[in-house]
């Protein structure tokens, strides 16, 4: 299991500045990626995504998510990628689920590890998931339960943690308190998300100088949308000034919100880990494979994706 540090609590920037260790990175895009894509991608080329992606030394894939197919048509195909897929023992391969169902088969398809999904703002979890944020976290404990009977590791999002395209900016204090919540629950691991890509070095700073008074920074992710073009900014500041070495991205910078109108990609991961490398992080990402994996999606999905580097030539 991830571990917490509750008893360790880093209450500024200078205690929890440039954790020791190599950043984690969690590719969310064959999940987070591609769930807004008009085009469906076939099932064998997400398996080859999958697999080409295990190769470039990421340390977790999101692989799918086991939602209804009538809410994310675009993952229909769940099960198939997960029997399909050929499995790195260095990757650790999770799903995204909504529910105890979801759960289920998940734990069938033998997922290393699940996400629940919850908000800060309460429109936008009303949008999402079709329930207030109580009413999500409620919906949690089965899932939690379960999965750790399992022996199954359990991360939970928080979207709109910095803006929320219905509300507007939200509240560090928010945040504070579904994070809270969420690890009376018994989550292992947060994943702060900045959804409509909106958020600002100063914000990141404001929400983690707040969060950080109540975990250290092994309990968090970052997850940032590049809508603004501040996701690699923001990424810097909370590696550098606070120690946070989780980050989610997406090969191509695929991705987006199918709630919140105008929400661009998230940030590439080829682009993060050539920032983060050339800040003097220790990454053991291949950004030229990464980049190289996300190009032989571009025809299926119709469009060049957003990478810097994956723009550059071969």
């Amino acid at each position: 299991m991830i571990a917490r540090e509750r008893e360790r609590p880093q209450g500024n920037r200078e205690s929890g500045a440039r954790a020791a260790g190599r950043i984690r990175i969690v590719e969310v895009g064959p999940r987070d990626g591609l769930q807004n894509e008009k085009a469906v991608v076939p099932t064998e080329l997400k398996v080859a995504f999958v697999d080409a992606l295990s190769e470039t030394g990421v340390d977790e894939i999101e692989v799918s998510s086991f939602v209804s197919p009538e809410w994310v048509p675009q993952l229909a195909d769940a099960e198939a990628v997960f029997r399909a897929i050929r499995r790195s023992p260095q990757v650790v391969y999770s799903a995204l689920v909504p529910n105890a169902k979801g759960l289920e088969r998940a734990l069938a398809a033998e997922a290393q590890k699940v996400a629940v999904f919850t908000a800060a703002s309460e429109t936008f979890n009303r949008k999402n998931v079709n329930a207030s944020i109580a009413e999500s976290l409620e919906r949690f404990g089965p899932v939690v339960a379960g999965a750790g009977g399992a022996g199954v590791v359990v991360r939970a999002y928080v979207s709109t943690a910095f803006h929320c395209p219905y509300e507007g900016p939200v509240a560090p204090e928010k945040v504070r308190d579904v994070m809270l919540r969420l690890l009376e629950l018994g989550v292992d691991e947060i994943s702060i998300a900045d959804t409509i890509g909106k958020a600002s070095p100063p914000e990141v700073r404001g929400l983690l100088e707040l969060l950080l008074h109540d975990v250290g920074p092994a309990l968090l992710a970052l997850h940032f949308h590049d809508t603004y073009g501040m996701a690699i900014a923001n990424a810097l500041t909370a590696w550098e000034e606070f120690g946070v070495a989780t980050f989610d991205a997406a090969a191509g910078g695929l991705g987006g919100c199918p709630f919140a109108k105008g929400a661009t990609g998230n940030v590439a991961t080829e682009d993060l880990v050539y920032a983060l490398r050339a800040s003097g992080a220790e990454v053991g990402v291949d950004p030229s494979a990464v980049a190289e994996a996300a190009r032989a999606l571009s025809g299926a999905l119709g469009r060049p994706l957003a990478s810097r580097i994956g723009a550059l030539p071969v």
